[in-house]
């Protein structure tokens, strides 16, 4: 791929650190998204995970719909909708309205983990339309049925036709991608011709082998006739290295953390992580992250997305910026993560790109 055209994208699981509440992390989320649609980043998603302390990012059609309509030109989706969480015609009606109130704009990323822990899951059951873990291949297909502007037809054991649409006129469908961190995931968008995103942020590991079965495997469809690829990363950066650590160790903190199966708690600011007592197998952890996420001055950093694009030959990379703040910082702003994306827009966009950008912001 041409680094020169290197398109980047965002993925923000709207982080809750200490002294913050739901309303300021939202707001801060807010402000991120409309800094990347003004800089030329290419998507925002939020993800989907719940009953996190420090993370705000559990519904993301009403996030989507917060998000896209406070910014202009970036298309907003989901990183993704946990599908067995949800009923598919819910979900392909949300998503029909989304992208009948922003046309060309919104994305359906679709992914099969349950986003939360065994509780989560049975309360879900208890307690709304969930859908069957085996059924996501066939969930999938039909949302896309429910999405498209001729609607699903379904045939009744009366022997009857009977057409359903998430929405009555439908002009157009949001991009819906498949995500996953495993064989299975890359095999079956391969199959089902879907674009596709490796969550590398989180299983860097079998990044090449997945790719690679996507790729070998796929199957032109109606919506996409070659293979199409988003990876993603974890990445803090700042003027100098040392800071862009500092900045970062608060999250590395909390992964080591949720690995090991200790509690968890609201992110911690920069002061707070450095002064965290740490046991070593946390403190191993911690290292091997801070060696394999993205945390680095401004053209250090650029140089490694640029290489790593190329190395998997991706087509789109999108960044999690997991920057915290400092202490007293306003609560209602990110800062870390603002400055990572705007280090990392002048390192990687083209003269040509932000020129475009700030003309379309005048």
């Amino acid at each position: 791929m041409s680094t020169s055209a290197l398109s980047l994208s965002v993925l923000d699981l709207i982080p809750v650190r200490t002294s913050q509440s739901s309303a300021e992390a939202i707001a801060a989320a807010v402000h991120l998204a409309q800094s990347a649609d003004r800089l030329g980043y290419t998507r925002y998603w939020v993800a989907e995970h719940h009953n996190m302390q420090a993370v705000a990012s559990t519904n993301p059609p009403v996030l989507i719909g917060i998000l896209a309509a406070q910014t202009e030109r970036i298309r907003v989706g989901s990183g993704g909708v946990m599908l067995p969480n949800h009923s598919p015609l819910v979900i392909a009606e949300q998503f029909g309205i989304l992208e009948a109130a922003f046309p060309g704009r919104i994305d359906l990323g679709l992914g099969r983990a349950p986003g939360s822990d065994p509780m989560i899951t049975a309360l879900l059951r208890s307690s709304g339309a969930v859908s069957e873990v085996d059924a996501f291949p066939r969930n999938i297909a039909d949302i896309a049925a429910l999405l498209h502007p001729d609607g699903a037809l379904l045939s009744l054991t009366s022997g009857q036709d009977y057409t359903l649409h998430a929405t009555p006129a439908a002009t157009g469908m949001p991009e819906i991608w498949l995500l996953g961190s495993s064989d299975y995931s890359a095999r079956l968008a391969a199959r089902q011709g879907m674009p596709y995103v490796f969550a590398n942020h989180f299983a860097g590991d079998g990044t090449t082998a997945a790719l690679e079965l996507y790729r070998r495997g796929f199957t032109p469809s109606e919506t996409l006739d070659a293979p199409r690829t988003i990876l993603t990363l974890n990445v803090s950066v700042a003027e100098t290295r040392v800071e862009a650590l500092a900045l970062a160790l608060p999250q590395m903190q909390q992964m080591a953390r949720l690995r090991s199966g200790l509690p968890l708690g609201p992110l911690a600011t920069v002061e707070e992580a450095a002064a965290a007592p740490m046991a070593p197998a946390l403190l191993q952890m911690i290292e091997r992250m801070a060696a394999a996420w993205i945390i680095d001055e401004p053209g250090a950093a650029a140089a490694r997305i640029r290489a790593l694009a190329a190395k998997f030959g991706v087509d789109e990379v999108m960044l999690q910026p997991i920057a915290s703040a400092h202490t007293g910082a306003d609560a209602a702003t990110a800062p870390g993560r603002a400055r990572t994306l705007e280090l990392l827009a002048a390192e990687l966009f083209t003269g040509e790109q932000l020129a475009a950008e700030e003309l379309a912001a005048v």
